[in-house]
């Protein structure tokens, strides 16, 4: 840990050189610059493509929500006993060099923590202007913890959160700063304090994509709440959102505008991803997996059978191939994706999950409907109705699965399903006629700490949340 510190904090970026580096910037080096005004340090924020992007590849791989082939699993272990559901291998002993989702996170974090320890005493701004750009790391700095400890950590349950482990707390930019591996309650107190503290400074209106704005704070407010299965703050929060942006982008027009080509028989020529920084449904955009242009993961033929009939966001981006002895949805979008930030279609099924909880399933099903009806085309498109609880619910987990597959978020509900134990997720599979199967109470569900981690922990200690 303490090396990737010396790393992120002592080197030149973006023209500048941390002053928090103590021992190593007593003086400036020639030709660099000491930040000293709020714009040198919002200038970090701004590094999306070490800052601002959520790596969550193993959970996908676990969710069986990307496709792998067979050589790649022949080649990486790791990533098949993940996508094979194999509770035989010893992932402890794979992960040695598999760190992204860990190094990236705790990247942005010691960027954030840089900022907020220095945002309010710089130069050359106002009051409200420093507060804004403090309040903006707060909450990115929260959203970085929340993926690792809803990663490497047991979901959150109220009965244990407060004695088992979750994941190092660091809260200085100091190369030197001790970090304490907290319990997953200690955890989540200080994700909900850091958005407590931020929320009243947060501006309307972001300075950019990148930059949280007051929507963005009440939405991620209303996933952490949820995850708490902490429904009545969740829902408040969600409502707060959604009356900041409520937005939802019309998939039916533009596969209209795209389907001469998204229909063309055998081929595969890729069309322009509209989930990229100006997409409508944003409150704020990090990157996935990927941090350039690109094209997304393909899926499994079993993934792709759990979209409705008449998804047209499907249609748009994915189409079936065959390449040998493997069959498989191929990618058809390129561009930028928004996998590790949030969009108002996640507040909306939040919020439809928050109501139908409550026993309010006809207000639940009008949020719900109000996403399908841009998502399914109209000759397929019918009101999902039901008085039934289980039945809306898991309507609404469904869509909500397929809205925001190849991001972090399906692997965190099952999570939270799997512990309350009502509406568990399993998985079963047959692949080369061996039947293979994930079940709810797998320990597969919690990641392990990469060894590079828990052999160079800083100035702390590390210790696994799972056996291997």
């Amino acid at each position: 840990m303490k090396n990737i510190y010396i790393n992120i904090l002592c080197i030149l970026a973006l023209g500048l050189v941390l002053a928090s580096c103590e021992n190593y910037l007593d003086d400036a080096p020639k030709g660099s610059k000491i930040p000293t005004t709020l714009a040198d340090y919002e200038a970090f924020m701004r590094d999306e493509y070490t800052n601002q992007s959520v790596d969550a590849a193993q959970a996908l791989n676990l969710m069986n929500d990307k496709f792998i082939d067979i050589a790649t699993l022949a080649a990486e272990r790791l990533t098949k006993a993940n996508y094979m559901w194999d509770e035989t291998a010893d992932r402890i002993e794979l992960k040695q060099s598999d760190e992204r989702l860990y190094y990236g996170q705790y990247s942005g974090i010691s960027t954030f923590n840089l900022i907020v320890e220095n945002a309010l005493t710089t130069t050359e701004a106002t009051e409200d202007q420093k507060r804004a750009v403090w309040a903006e790391a707060k909450i990115l700095r929260a959203m970085s913890y929340y993926n690792l400890v809803n990663f490497y950590a047991d979901t959150y349950d109220a009965s244990t959160a407060g004695t088992k482990l979750s994941v190092p707390l660091i809260t200085s930019a100091d190369i030197n700063a001790p970090s304490k591996q907290v319990t997953i309650q200690e955890l989540y107190n200080f994700i909900l304090n850091d958005v407590k503290e931020a929320l009243p400074y947060l501006p309307k209106v972001s300075q950019t994509a990148l930059h949280p704005n007051l929507g963005a704070g009440y939405a991620f407010y209303s996933r952490v709440f949820l995850q708490m299965s902490n429904y009545t703050e969740a829902l408040k929060y969600a409502n707060l959102a959604l009356a900041e942006n409520n937005k939802l982008f019309d998939w039916n027009a533009y596969y209209i505008a795209n389907k001469t080509i998204i229909d063309l028989p055998n081929s595969y020529t890729n069309t322009p991803s509209p989930m990229g920084y100006d997409y409508v449904e944003n409150y704020t955009f990090r990157h996935g997996a990927t941090t350039y242009l690109s094209t997304e993961f393909s899926i499994p033929v079993e993934r792709a059978q759990r979209f409705e009939v008449g998804d047209v966001r499907f249609k748009s981006r994915w189409k079936i191939r065959t390449v040998g002895i493997e069959t498989y949805y191929r990618r058809t979008l390129s561009g930028m994706f928004n996998y590790g930030g949030i969009t108002t279609v996640e507040v909306y099924l939040i919020k439809a999950e928050c109501l139908a909880r409550a026993g309010q399933i006809s207000d639940a099903l009008t949020a719900l409907n109000t996403v399908r009806k841009t998502r399914i085309e109209p000759s397929s498109y019918q009101d999902i109705v039901t008085a039934d609880k289980t039945t809306a619910l898991n309507a609404i987990f469904k869509t909500k699965n397929n809205e925001l597959i190849l991001t972090l978020i399906p692997f965190a509900d099952a999570r939270r399903l799997n512990a309350e134990g009502i509406y568990k997720v399993s998985f079963s599979k047959v692949d080369a006629g061996t039947t293979y199967t994930l079940s709810s109470t797998s320990h597969l569900w919690t990641m392990p700490f990469p060894q590079g981690a828990t052999k160079n922990p800083g100035n702390g200690t590390i210790t696994q949340n799972v056996a291997k």
